[in-house]
């Protein structure tokens, strides 16, 4: 495996591809980084300090996708999440909108139509998003907590202004980076910037987790048995992910003997491979992202039982667990009801001469692909529930904080495994076809050059 990192650098195709993406992240970052225009800097950053303990729910999702950049109220504090957005909503307006379901079945030409349909919505969502975000910034409101008065210097229509501009153009550009990467970089571009961002915060974690293993008065909250125990259980948690996320059902077609034009092509014995984690991480994003809004309203209202219901709905309460674990199972088979399509992959089957041994072609293999689909989500579901809800419970059980508990499952564990996994996967491609050692696979030769 070390020599296959090795020979990635021997390959100036490849070289070039992930020296190229290196430098986009950069910029990514870097646009995280840079403060509104019109606030105090400082001011923020002690603020961000104050909010670091911030849990999960939706605003602490949207935090880690931005890197930080929404509580330090950069101009990239949406990041990439108005373009995920908008990718999600043509996704499923696809399976309902007939024109949409059309243009998706036109090649490339209807794919290239779509994503122009994605990047205006994604305009708009931005638009939205960052004037929410600059009037809550002036009125002292930001994300439920009271800013100093003082964080903005000149309050005005200048300044939503200014805020709608600079958001909307670090968001545009992070989606043009994210492209641009996946054209002429290594990986997908979205994801790997995603990816960035969450690892990003990966040594505010380990501060967090040499703090707690501090003596204070000669008593450290972390232990060495607690530490052991929580690499361990890293170690588990990315074994199973990756597992899981690898997992799939192969259903074997057999395709018969069937003329094409003058040619007479040979049937044989394939396979329809059928992912046990077909919806992937949306369910929790989802789920999430609608768990987040009880507890947010609620705080704005003055009733008592508003606050208790905002109590119960918090991020670690057993009734967000209750509810968000149930969002996930339904969302699971939601999002496979609306992406998976037994009736057109049985039409397509026979239409191409193939069927499945033992069942008859057209509507039982339907059928049959979707109780197969229905058991499969099953368990996927359950694997989503139970890596979504273990950073909620380390957090509360082990008192680990947040930003340290989720790196132990959730989205984030998700998204980073399954982001990986197909980089070096493309990585791995670039390396076999040029008959050089793969990372698991080995080559026909190896290079002289």
């Amino acid at each position: 495996m070390l020599s296959a990192f090795v020979n990635t650098f021997k390959i100036v195709e490849l070289r070039q591809r992930i020296l190229f993406t290196f430098g986009l992240v950069f910029v990514c970052r870097l646009i995280a980084a840079i403060p509104l225009p019109g606030v105090d800097a400082l001011m923020i950053r002690e603020y961000f300090d104050s909010m670091a303990s911030t849990g999960g729910g939706f605003l602490g999702m949207f935090n880690m996708f931005s890197g930080g950049a929404l509580l330090q109220c950069s101009i990239g504090a949406l990041g990439i999440m108005p373009y995920i957005s908008a990718s999600i909503i043509l996704q499923l307006m696809t399976s309902i909108i007939p024109h949409l379901e059309k243009l998706s079945r036109e090649g490339d030409v209807g794919r290239q139509k779509i994503t122009q349909y994605t990047r205006y919505l994604t305009v708009v969502i931005c638009a939205i998003q960052a004037l929410g975000i600059g009037l809550s910034i002036q009125s002292g409101n930001f994300l439920g907590s009271g800013l100093p008065a003082e964080v903005v210097r000149i309050p005005g229509f200048g300044f939503i202004l200014l805020t709608m501009v600079s958001m909307l153009t670090a968001s545009l550009l992070i989606m043009w980076v994210g492209e641009q990467i996946t054209d002429r970089g290594i990986g997908n571009g979205i994801s790997l910037i995603i990816t960035v961002n969450i690892i990003s915060g990966l040594p505010m974690a380990i501060k967090s987790l040499i703090d707690k293993m501090t003596r204070i008065d000669g008593v450290a909250e972390i232990g060495v048995f607690h530490l052991a125990l929580l690499l361990f259980l890293l170690a588990a948690v990315i074994i199973c992910v990756v597992a899981i996320t690898q997992a799939q059902q192969k259903i074997p077609v057999q395709f018969a003997k069937r003329m094409v034009g003058r040619k007479m092509m040979q049937g044989g014995t394939q396979s329809l491979p059928l992912r046990v984690n077909y919806s992937g991480v949306m369910p929790i994003i989802f789920a999430g992202a609608i768990m987040g809004v009880p507890a947010f309203v609620f705080r704005f209202f003055p009733w008592e039982w508003a606050h208790s219901a905002s109590a119960a709905m918090s991020v670690g309460s057993f009734w967000y667990m209750l509810f968000f674990g149930l969002m996930i199972l339904f969302f699971s088979y939601f999002w496979v009801a609306t992406q998976f399509n037994p009736i057109q992959i049985a039409d397509n089957l026979k239409t191409q001469g193939g069927y499945v041994p033992g069942i008859r072609p057209g509507r039982p293999t339907a059928e049959f692909l979707d109780r197969t689909m229905t058991r499969l989500t099953l368990a996927g579901a359950v694997f989503l529930t139970i890596i979504a809800l273990l950073p909620s419970v380390i957090s509360s059980q082990l008192k680990i904080p947040w930003n340290v508990s989720q790196f132990f499952g959730g989205t984030s564990l998700l998204i980073i495994v399954g982001v990986m996994l197909d980089t070096m996967r493309q990585i791995e491609s670039h390396l076999l076809m040029r008959q050089y050692d793969g990372f698991l696979k080995k080559g026909k030769l190896r290079s002289g050059r």
